[in-house]
């Protein structure tokens, strides 16, 4: 028989004074009092701890090994529990990479629609990408260079883990004698090293051909056999002179304009946290920590030769030796006097201080009483500092030159943080929403607000096909029940691409019951705190109404809450006190609205209009609205510093010596 309640019996946590309290389950409780009188100490450090204490104990022992054991509550014992899920206003994950939408799980569902219904455009302004025939990769084959020594590559496997002796043991046995293992050639009969526990990629090698006349089915023949090894992929290893390089073919996709091709579209391809899909410059990250010439040279009145680089001069104010010498020898190959300061100079001028020179500099430096002429390469100051960061050991080093470093989006994807060709899936445009006539990448949509968001996909529907349409409903449903949950706790203002590590304590908890809403669970324990905490009053009513859809999903929802509208909406009151701390740590009151108000409580008066914090007749006046000017109030000060004692209308008393106020 299911218990309806939840009956704690001797709670002693912290400063709970023994207390015996039965909560209804499946019902919103609000757990209210002063700050300090126990309402966490009863939800989160009695109630949810004993909860997850009991799921663990009920795993394996293997599985209890991986999750953290929580101790036993100070309490006699606790009847009537579910599993507990706690939303506290803890910060969302510090992980840089996390976002909006992978912490929703929206950009999964992003990812699957985008590789199953995306169209792809050739980064080269070339239309759409359409699938490559067999003919197609042939004839691309043929035009190379006569001479050209060409190798025909079928991958197997490409980037998963395991060690795949059995794979190469199949290789070996369809006749084919060498393999290429993460860009090394080996013999089929080799010891391969490969870890199982890495990523690698196989590719057989199919044949090696040298392109001349008479070799077309030679070659034809090879590249079949190649995509049906490969599964509909090819890649052909080229070598002609100094000019070396592959090309990767598919039956999947390729442009017939530039020959542009790309693998078979996946989810994981556009994934910033994949190699697959990551922008190969950040890394996915969407920034890079570069050194900035802003703050390398703060002060562009002073010269170069007199220490305008901040880096380059030392805690005594001193230029190093040879950095003078240097900067002469670059204005005399650029043409300008690095005598004169920063602020006279052109950007061209600059841009050669920064960012170097392709051509040697000639440097003259003084030996004694003689002149020496050396020719050098000049990198530039920011090459010269990275090189400086990246070898260095020292970390008194690396936090010295932390202070010239600055976070920028990525110059190579606009901090969009995936590879151009991802970015090239594209999707049709829908509410009037972005400019690109081709569509809008995963990346535009993610940028996209949550309210925004929610308009383009209910307006998706209608400019899909067919095809598309029966493929990627589903996704596009899941997407739009998410984000109409973000919406109904009030977020519609977030983008999907926010950085996790950005966001209030408050946005994240309700970003957390969102996706808790969104899985769809019933019979848990749900226990919040403070969820109304930064949220405008006039979105607090969409709060309510998600925790009231948590509890009619069959969800008990613990709320510990100082907000009067979410007390109102509550099924069942708790107030602790009657003071914070060890004068707290009682229930002094509790039961449904109705009944609550009736009692006599610290929290009831207030609720009744008994007792009111009233306002002010009279504010302090913020320093800012001050209507003195900053030079008006500093001659002000000054004024009143040169007063003589006693005069009107402030008077300056002299202070009593400490020798007077001991007798006193």
């Amino acid at each position: 028989m299911r218990q309806d309640k939840i009956v704690v019996v001797g709670a002693r946590e912290n400063n709970l004074k023994n207390i015996t309290i039965e909560i209804p389950r499946d019902k919103l409780v609000v757990i209210t009092g002063l700050s300090g009188s126990g309402k966490s100490s009863l939800a989160f450090d009695t109630i949810y701890a004993e909860g997850q204490r009991r799921y663990v104990e009920s795993l394996s022992a293997y599985a209890r090994q991986f999750l953290g054991q929580m101790d036993k509550p100070d309490v006699d014992h606790v009847d009537g529990l579910s599993p507990a899920i706690s939303i506290d206003q803890k910060s969302a994950s510090k992980n840089p990479r996390s976002t909006v939408g992978t912490v929703t799980e929206i950009y999964d569902y992003l990812r699957i629609l985008y590789a199953r219904v995306g169209m792809p455009y050739c980064p080269n302004g070339h239309g759409p990408i359409e699938r490559q025939s067999t003919d197609q990769i042939v004839d691309a084959a043929r035009e190379m260079k006569e001479g050209t020594r060409l190798q025909i590559l079928a991958p197997v496997i490409r980037g998963r883990k395991g060690e795949y002796k059995s794979v190469v043991q199949d290789i070996a046995k369809a006749g084919y004698v060498r393999v290429r293992v993460d860009g090394e050639m080996y013999e089929v009969t080799d010891d391969i090293p490969m870890d199982r526990y890495k990523q690698h990629t196989i590719e057989v090698v199919v044949d090696r051909i040298v392109v001349k006349e008479g070799v077309e089915r030679r070659l034809g023949d090879s590249i079949e056999s190649a995509l049906k090894m490969g599964k509909g992929m090819v890649a052909l290893a080229y070598e002609f002179e100094d000019e070396s390089g592959e090309l990767l073919f598919s039956e999947a996709y390729a442009c017939a304009e530039c020959g542009f091709s790309m693998p078979e579209l996946e989810p994981r391809m556009f994934s910033f946290n994949s190699p697959y899909g990551a922008c190969p410059e950040c890394t996915g990250l969407g920034t890079k920590t570069e050194f900035d010439p802003d703050l390398c040279c703060p002060n562009p009145n002073i010269p170069l030769r007199a220490g305008a680089i901040a880096p380059f001069v030392y805690k005594s104010g001193e230029t190093k030796d040879w950095w003078p010498d240097l900067l002469d020898a670059v204005g005399a190959a650029v043409g300008f006097d690095a005598s004169l300061p920063v602020s006279q100079l052109d950007a061209r001028a600059m841009d050669a201080v920064w960012n170097g020179l392709s051509e040697p500099v000639t440097v003259r430096v003084r030996y004694g009483s003689r002149d020496r002429l050396i020719s050098t390469n000049w990198d530039g100051v920011l090459s010269h500092l990275r090189k400086r960061y990246d070898s260095t050991e020292s970390e008194w080093v690396k936090t010295d030159l932390d202070q010239y470093m600055s976070t920028k989006p990525c110059p190579t994807c606009g901090g969009k943080r995936l590879k151009e060709e991802v970015l090239g899936v594209k999707m049709p445009n829908a509410a009037g929403l972005g400019s690109d006539p081709e569509g809008l990448s995963i990346a535009d949509v993610s940028r996209l607000s949550v309210e925004d968001s929610v308009r383009y996909f209910e307006s998706l529907m209608g400019r899909l096909n067919k095809r598309q349409l029966t493929i990627g409903e589903r996704a596009i449903k899941e997407i739009g029940e998410r984000l109409r949950f973000l919406l109904d706790v009030g977020l519609g203002y977030l983008t999907l691409d926010r950085n996790a590590r950005t966001l209030a304590g408050g946005e994240a908890q309700r970003i957390r019951l969102a996706t808790q809403i969104g899985s769809g669970l019933m019979g848990c324990l749900y226990i919040l705190d403070e969820p109304s905490i930064g949220l405008h009053q006039r979105d607090n009513r969409k709060l309510i109404e998600t925790l009231v859809r948590l509890r009619d999903l069959g969800n008990t929802v613990l709320v510990v809450e100082h907000d009067e509208e979410t007390m109102l909406a509550a099924d069942w009151l708790i107030d602790l006190g009657p003071g914070a701390g060890e004068h707290g740590g009682y229930v002094v009151n509790e039961g449904t609205v109705e009944e609550f108000l009736t009692r006599d409580s610290p929290t009831s008066k207030f609720l009744n209009g008994h007792d009111a914090i009233e306002i002010p007749a009279e504010r302090r006046q913020p320093r800012s609205a001050n209507p003195l000017t900053t030079p008006q109030r500093a001659v002000a000060r000054v004024a009143e510093a040169e007063a003589p004692y006693g005069s009107e209308p402030n008077s300056r008393q002299p202070k009593k010596s400490v020798s007077k106020r001991l007798k006193r």
